[in-house]
Protein backbone atom coordinates (compact mmCIF):
# COMPACT_ATOMS: atom_id res chain seq x y z
CA UNK A 1 0.00 0.00 0.00
CA UNK A 2 1.42 3.39 -0.96
CA UNK A 3 2.22 5.71 1.94
CA UNK A 4 1.59 9.42 2.02
CA UNK A 5 4.24 11.87 3.23
CA UNK A 6 2.13 12.47 6.35
CA UNK A 7 1.82 8.75 7.16
CA UNK A 8 5.60 8.34 6.90
CA UNK A 9 5.95 11.09 9.52
CA UNK A 10 9.63 11.55 8.68
CA UNK A 11 11.71 13.26 11.36
CA UNK A 12 14.87 15.32 11.06
CA UNK A 13 18.11 15.00 13.00
CA UNK A 14 16.95 17.87 15.24
CA UNK A 15 14.23 15.60 16.64
CA UNK A 16 16.82 13.08 17.90
CA UNK A 17 18.76 14.52 20.85
CA UNK A 18 22.41 13.90 21.60
CA UNK A 19 22.76 11.37 24.43
CA UNK A 20 26.46 10.88 25.26
CA UNK A 21 26.79 7.98 27.65
CA UNK A 22 29.59 9.45 29.76
CA UNK A 23 27.47 12.54 30.46
CA UNK A 24 24.40 10.73 31.73
CA UNK A 25 25.69 7.32 32.87
CA UNK A 26 25.17 7.93 36.59
CA UNK A 27 21.69 9.34 36.06
CA UNK A 28 20.80 6.38 33.82
CA UNK A 29 21.96 3.91 36.48
CA UNK A 30 19.74 5.56 39.10
CA UNK A 31 16.78 5.76 36.74
CA UNK A 32 17.24 2.11 35.79
CA UNK A 33 16.91 1.06 39.45
CA UNK A 34 13.86 3.30 39.90
CA UNK A 35 12.21 1.74 36.86
CA UNK A 36 12.78 -1.73 38.32
CA UNK A 37 10.96 -0.76 41.51
CA UNK A 38 7.94 0.43 39.54
CA UNK A 39 8.14 -2.50 37.12
CA UNK A 40 8.25 -5.02 39.95
CA UNK A 41 5.04 -3.54 41.35
CA UNK A 42 3.33 -4.33 38.06
CA UNK A 43 4.98 -7.76 37.99
CA UNK A 44 3.67 -8.56 41.48
CA UNK A 45 0.05 -7.83 40.58
CA UNK A 46 -0.64 -8.18 36.85
CA UNK A 47 -1.85 -11.56 35.55
CA UNK A 48 0.71 -13.54 33.58
CA UNK A 49 0.82 -12.98 29.82
CA UNK A 50 2.93 -14.98 27.39
CA UNK A 51 6.61 -13.93 27.18
CA UNK A 52 6.17 -11.67 30.25
CA UNK A 53 4.26 -9.07 28.27
CA UNK A 54 2.40 -8.06 31.43
CA UNK A 55 5.51 -6.46 32.99
CA UNK A 56 6.96 -3.76 30.66
CA UNK A 57 6.38 -0.01 30.68
CA UNK A 58 5.06 2.10 27.78
CA UNK A 59 5.99 5.49 26.33
CA UNK A 60 3.54 8.34 26.96
CA UNK A 61 3.60 12.02 25.89
CA UNK A 62 5.30 12.76 29.23
CA UNK A 63 7.43 9.71 30.02
CA UNK A 64 6.71 6.08 30.85
CA UNK A 65 3.68 4.36 32.33
CA UNK A 66 2.76 0.99 33.77
CA UNK A 67 -0.74 1.27 32.24
CA UNK A 68 -3.57 0.18 34.62
CA UNK A 69 -2.54 -2.42 37.23
CA UNK A 70 -5.19 -4.58 38.93
CA UNK A 71 -5.30 -4.91 42.72
CA UNK A 72 -8.25 -7.02 43.89
CA UNK A 73 -11.32 -5.07 42.72
CA UNK A 74 -9.34 -1.89 42.05
CA UNK A 75 -6.94 -0.55 39.43
CA UNK A 76 -4.15 2.01 39.63
CA UNK A 77 -1.41 3.33 37.38
CA UNK A 78 2.13 4.61 37.97
CA UNK A 79 3.61 7.20 35.61
CA UNK A 80 7.12 8.57 35.24
CA UNK A 81 6.75 12.22 34.22
CA UNK A 82 10.06 13.22 32.65
CA UNK A 83 8.88 16.77 31.93
CA UNK A 84 7.82 17.69 35.49
CA UNK A 85 10.35 15.17 36.90
CA UNK A 86 8.09 13.35 39.27
CA UNK A 87 6.31 10.03 39.77
CA UNK A 88 2.53 10.01 39.78
CA UNK A 89 0.29 7.28 41.18
CA UNK A 90 -3.32 7.43 39.95
CA UNK A 91 -6.17 5.28 41.27
CA UNK A 92 -9.67 4.41 40.13
CA UNK A 93 -11.05 6.01 43.30
CA UNK A 94 -9.69 9.44 42.39
CA UNK A 95 -6.65 9.45 44.63
CA UNK A 96 -3.30 10.71 43.37
CA UNK A 97 0.19 10.59 44.84
CA UNK A 98 3.31 12.44 43.71
CA UNK A 99 7.03 11.97 44.30
CA UNK A 100 9.52 14.64 43.21
CA UNK A 101 12.69 13.12 41.73
CA UNK A 102 15.30 15.66 42.81
CA UNK A 103 17.84 14.44 45.37
CA UNK A 104 16.47 10.90 45.79
CA UNK A 105 18.60 7.83 46.24
CA UNK A 106 17.27 4.44 45.14
CA UNK A 107 16.43 3.72 48.79
CA UNK A 108 14.56 7.04 49.08
CA UNK A 109 12.64 6.35 45.90
CA UNK A 110 11.67 2.86 47.06
CA UNK A 111 10.48 4.06 50.47
CA UNK A 112 8.55 7.04 49.09
CA UNK A 113 6.90 4.94 46.38
CA UNK A 114 5.73 2.36 48.88
CA UNK A 115 4.50 5.12 51.21
CA UNK A 116 2.57 6.73 48.36
CA UNK A 117 0.89 3.41 47.54
CA UNK A 118 -0.04 2.78 51.17
CA UNK A 119 -1.45 6.30 51.52
CA UNK A 120 -3.82 5.48 48.66
CA UNK A 121 -4.90 2.18 50.21
CA UNK A 122 -2.72 0.09 47.90
CA UNK A 123 -0.82 -2.64 49.74
CA UNK A 124 1.91 -4.15 47.55
CA UNK A 125 5.00 -6.23 48.34
CA UNK A 126 7.82 -6.77 45.88
CA UNK A 127 11.10 -8.69 45.72
CA UNK A 128 13.57 -5.86 46.29
CA UNK A 129 16.67 -7.34 44.62
CA UNK A 130 17.53 -5.74 41.23
CA UNK A 131 17.77 -8.02 38.20
CA UNK A 132 19.92 -8.01 35.05
CA UNK A 133 22.53 -5.72 36.66
CA UNK A 134 25.86 -6.33 38.38
CA UNK A 135 25.09 -4.33 41.53
CA UNK A 136 22.30 -6.25 43.22
CA UNK A 137 22.05 -4.20 46.40
CA UNK A 138 18.42 -4.39 47.57
CA UNK A 139 16.51 -1.22 46.74
CA UNK A 140 15.85 -0.25 50.36
CA UNK A 141 19.61 -0.39 51.10
CA UNK A 142 20.88 1.43 47.99
CA UNK A 143 21.92 4.92 49.06
CA UNK A 144 24.83 5.02 46.58
CA UNK A 145 22.84 5.70 43.42
CA UNK A 146 21.21 9.14 43.65
CA UNK A 147 22.23 11.02 40.49
CA UNK A 148 19.46 12.73 38.54
CA UNK A 149 20.19 15.25 35.79
CA UNK A 150 16.85 16.56 34.45
CA UNK A 151 18.43 17.78 31.21
CA UNK A 152 19.65 14.33 30.22
CA UNK A 153 16.50 12.60 31.43
CA UNK A 154 14.54 14.85 29.06
CA UNK A 155 16.95 13.97 26.25
CA UNK A 156 16.48 10.27 27.00
CA UNK A 157 12.72 10.76 26.91
CA UNK A 158 12.85 12.66 23.60
CA UNK A 159 14.92 9.84 22.13
CA UNK A 160 12.39 7.29 23.40
CA UNK A 161 9.56 9.21 21.73
CA UNK A 162 11.30 8.93 18.37
CA UNK A 163 12.30 5.28 18.87
CA UNK A 164 8.79 4.32 19.96
CA UNK A 165 7.27 6.02 16.94
CA UNK A 166 9.55 4.30 14.41
CA UNK A 167 9.29 0.91 16.13
CA UNK A 168 5.50 1.13 15.93
CA UNK A 169 5.73 1.84 12.23
CA UNK A 170 7.99 -1.20 11.81
CA UNK A 171 5.61 -3.32 13.90
CA UNK A 172 2.67 -2.35 11.67
CA UNK A 173 4.23 -4.10 8.68
CA UNK A 174 3.87 -7.54 10.30
CA UNK A 175 0.55 -9.42 10.49
CA UNK A 176 1.88 -12.45 12.34
CA UNK A 177 2.32 -12.66 16.10
CA UNK A 178 4.24 -9.60 17.27
CA UNK A 179 4.81 -8.07 20.68
CA UNK A 180 3.69 -4.60 21.69
CA UNK A 181 6.38 -1.94 21.49
CA UNK A 182 7.39 -1.83 25.14
CA UNK A 183 10.10 -0.78 27.60
CA UNK A 184 11.67 -3.59 29.61
CA UNK A 185 12.92 -2.32 32.96
CA UNK A 186 15.13 -5.37 33.50
CA UNK A 187 17.67 -4.49 30.81
CA UNK A 188 16.41 -0.90 30.47
CA UNK A 189 15.65 -1.22 26.77
CA UNK A 190 12.82 -0.42 24.37
CA UNK A 191 11.91 -3.38 22.17
CA UNK A 192 9.57 -5.08 19.72
CA UNK A 193 9.63 -8.77 18.78
CA UNK A 194 8.31 -10.68 15.77
CA UNK A 195 7.50 -14.41 15.90
CA UNK A 196 7.71 -17.02 13.14
CA UNK A 197 4.98 -19.14 14.75
CA UNK A 198 7.31 -22.07 15.45
CA UNK A 199 8.52 -23.24 18.86
CA UNK A 200 12.18 -22.72 19.77
CA UNK A 201 14.77 -24.86 21.57
CA UNK A 202 14.73 -24.32 25.36
CA UNK A 203 16.76 -21.24 26.22
CA UNK A 204 19.94 -21.97 28.24
CA UNK A 205 19.53 -18.88 30.42
CA UNK A 206 21.70 -15.82 31.13
CA UNK A 207 23.42 -14.40 34.26
CA UNK A 208 21.33 -12.42 36.80
CA UNK A 209 18.03 -13.68 35.36
CA UNK A 210 16.07 -16.74 36.50
CA UNK A 211 16.30 -19.44 33.85
CA UNK A 212 12.52 -19.89 33.91
CA UNK A 213 12.20 -16.25 32.84
CA UNK A 214 14.27 -16.80 29.71
CA UNK A 215 12.59 -20.11 28.89
CA UNK A 216 9.19 -18.37 28.84
CA UNK A 217 10.48 -15.30 27.00
CA UNK A 218 12.03 -17.40 24.23
CA UNK A 219 9.61 -20.30 24.02
CA UNK A 220 9.07 -19.52 20.32
CA UNK A 221 11.30 -18.52 17.45
CA UNK A 222 11.86 -14.74 17.28
CA UNK A 223 13.44 -11.83 15.51
CA UNK A 224 13.77 -9.06 18.07
CA UNK A 225 15.04 -5.50 17.91
CA UNK A 226 15.45 -2.75 20.45
CA UNK A 227 17.20 0.33 21.80
CA UNK A 228 19.67 0.59 24.69
CA UNK A 229 20.36 4.09 26.04
CA UNK A 230 23.98 3.26 26.80
CA UNK A 231 24.65 0.56 29.38
CA UNK A 232 26.60 -2.46 28.23
CA UNK A 233 28.07 -0.99 25.03
CA UNK A 234 29.20 2.34 26.44
CA UNK A 235 27.02 4.25 23.95
CA UNK A 236 23.34 4.37 23.04
CA UNK A 237 22.62 1.85 20.29
CA UNK A 238 20.01 -0.16 18.48
CA UNK A 239 20.23 -3.94 18.41
CA UNK A 240 18.69 -6.84 16.53
CA UNK A 241 19.01 -10.58 17.08
CA UNK A 242 17.39 -13.89 16.28
CA UNK A 243 16.64 -16.79 18.61
CA UNK A 244 17.64 -19.36 17.71
CA UNK A 245 20.27 -17.73 15.52
CA UNK A 246 20.25 -19.39 12.09
CA UNK A 247 23.52 -20.34 10.35
CA UNK A 248 24.98 -17.45 8.38
CA UNK A 249 23.08 -14.80 10.37
CA UNK A 250 26.10 -12.74 11.40
CA UNK A 251 27.39 -12.58 7.82
CA UNK A 252 24.10 -11.45 6.28
CA UNK A 253 24.42 -8.06 4.52
CA UNK A 254 22.45 -5.49 6.53
CA UNK A 255 21.94 -1.74 6.31
CA UNK A 256 22.99 0.98 6.93
CA UNK A 257 26.74 0.80 6.50
CA UNK A 258 27.32 1.76 10.16
CA UNK A 259 25.60 -1.46 11.34
CA UNK A 260 27.77 -4.39 12.39
CA UNK A 261 27.55 -7.77 14.08
CA UNK A 262 28.88 -7.75 17.66
CA UNK A 263 30.47 -11.16 18.19
CA UNK A 264 30.61 -10.91 22.00
CA UNK A 265 26.88 -10.39 22.44
CA UNK A 266 25.70 -12.14 19.26
CA UNK A 267 23.60 -9.29 17.92
CA UNK A 268 23.60 -6.72 15.13
CA UNK A 269 24.33 -3.22 16.44
CA UNK A 270 23.62 0.22 15.02
CA UNK A 271 24.99 3.18 17.02
CA UNK A 272 22.33 5.72 17.97
CA UNK A 273 24.61 8.46 16.65
CA UNK A 274 24.37 6.98 13.14
CA UNK A 275 20.60 7.46 13.28
CA UNK A 276 20.67 10.82 15.04
CA UNK A 277 23.06 12.38 12.54
CA UNK A 278 21.47 10.84 9.46
CA UNK A 279 19.75 13.19 6.97
CA UNK A 280 16.76 10.82 7.20
CA UNK A 281 16.78 9.24 10.68
CA UNK A 282 13.52 7.30 10.23
CA UNK A 283 14.66 5.69 7.00
CA UNK A 284 18.09 4.85 8.44
CA UNK A 285 16.58 3.11 11.46
CA UNK A 286 13.89 1.35 9.43
CA UNK A 287 16.57 0.03 7.06
CA UNK A 288 18.37 -1.52 10.03
CA UNK A 289 15.20 -3.02 11.47
CA UNK A 290 14.06 -4.41 8.13
CA UNK A 291 17.35 -5.89 6.90
CA UNK A 292 18.20 -7.53 10.22
CA UNK A 293 14.69 -9.01 10.34
CA UNK A 294 15.21 -10.30 6.80
CA UNK A 295 18.45 -11.91 7.93
CA UNK A 296 16.51 -13.92 10.50
CA UNK A 297 13.44 -14.61 8.37
CA UNK A 298 15.26 -15.60 5.19
CA UNK A 299 17.93 -17.77 6.79
CA UNK A 300 15.45 -19.53 9.11
CA UNK A 301 12.89 -19.87 6.30
CA UNK A 302 9.99 -18.08 7.88
CA UNK A 303 6.73 -18.12 5.92
CA UNK A 304 7.08 -14.46 5.03
CA UNK A 305 4.15 -14.46 2.59
CA UNK A 306 1.81 -15.37 5.44
CA UNK A 307 3.39 -13.05 8.02
CA UNK A 308 3.91 -9.74 6.24
CA UNK A 309 1.69 -7.11 4.62
CA UNK A 310 1.70 -7.41 0.87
Amino acid sequence: MAETEQSRNISSSQDWPSLPWEAWQETCTTLHKWSQIVGKIRLALAPMVNHWWQVPLYVTPRGLTTSPIPLKARIFQIDFDFLEHRLEVITDKGGTGFIEFKGLSVADFYNLTMEALRSLGLEVRIWTTPVEVEDRTPFQQDTKHAAYDPKFVERFFRALVQVDRVFKKFRSRFIGKVSPVHFFWGAFDHAVTRFSGRTAPEHPGVPSVGRFVMVEAYSHEVSSCGFWPGAGLGEPAFYSYAYPEPPGFKDYPVQPREAYYHNDIGEFILPYEAVRTSPRPDETLLAFLQTTYEAAAELARWDRAALEHK
